[in-house]
């Protein structure tokens, strides 16, 4: 059976090497390069195998593609450094993608009190939260968000969806897909992570509702596919004052 490889990075033009590949089934990754063929060179190397051949690629190539980090367990870091990030430590777009069903942070909130006995709530009105927001983008820096929502939605998502227009005010772009349409769209079975600058991923850890840490990713690999999943996502979601009113009634 054929791979199925998908290009991680390039730095030569169209249609030349070097490359870098990633299987996606066994998350391998193949060296495309000029192939080592001088007799005096080939004598350098040890423990060479039948089968073995070798290519050659530039340093910049690996820098700027290889993978970096582990596929250990992760390494989660404090909410502060995650809050440093989202405060000032990115210098054009925070990008966010919400899966969940519902969050144990949000049930903690005293406006979601508010939801439950009326229905409806601006949310935590006067939370340096939007502060923050309206600081950055005064800035020309973005906000953005997609967030999936269950047919019908759930508690939690309503929640969220009540909450929105707090965010939007305040600068913050908010879309938004149906569940099955996302997984059309190869965007399911995902979870939750920032995405700074299309550079750095700050990665969501959930047991249940509950967040039980966050993992700061700098890893190309894994940084280009949160790259991808936001084009997709941001390609199909739909704005907030749109999609509102294709949310049934909760009655």
């Amino acid at each position: 059976m054929p791979r199925r490889l998908r290009v991680i990075g390039s730095t030569s033009g169209v249609g030349d090497c070097p490359t870098l590949y990633e299987d996606l089934d066994t998350s391998e990754v193949l060296v495309q390069g000029e192939s080592l063929t001088d007799p005096a060179d080939l004598a350098q190397l040890k423990h060479v195998k039948e089968g073995e051949a070798f290519v050659v690629v530039p340093r910049e190539l690996l820098v700027r593609f290889a993978p970096r980090e582990s596929s250990g367990a992760p390494e989660f870091v404090p909410q502060k450094k995650i809050t440093e990030f989202i405060n000032d430590g990115f210098e054009h777009t925070a990008w966010r993608f919400e899966t969940r069903a519902g969050y144990l942070s949000d049930r903690q909130m005293p406006s979601y009190d508010e939801f439950l006995r009326t229905g409806d709530t601006f949310g935590e009105v006067g939370h340096p939260w939007f502060d923050n927001v309206r600081r950055m983008v005064g800035k020309g820096k973005r906000f953005e968000r997609v967030r999936l929502v269950d047919n019908p939605p759930t508690e939690g998502q309503r929640y969220l969806l009540a909450c929105a227009r707090t965010n939007v005010a305040a600068g913050e772009d908010i879309r938004y897909m149906w569940r099955p349409d996302a997984e059309a769209a190869g965007l399911g079975g995902l979870s939750d992570f920032w995405l700074f600058d299309s550079r750095t991923v700050a990665r969501f850890h959930f047991d249940g509702e509950r967040t039980v840490g966050m993992e700061l990713v700098t890893d190309p690999l894994k940084v280009l596919h949160a790259c991808q999943v936001r084009d997709a996502a941001w390609h199909h979601a739909v704005p907030y004052a749109d999609f509102l009113p294709q949310v049934p009634s909760a009655m």
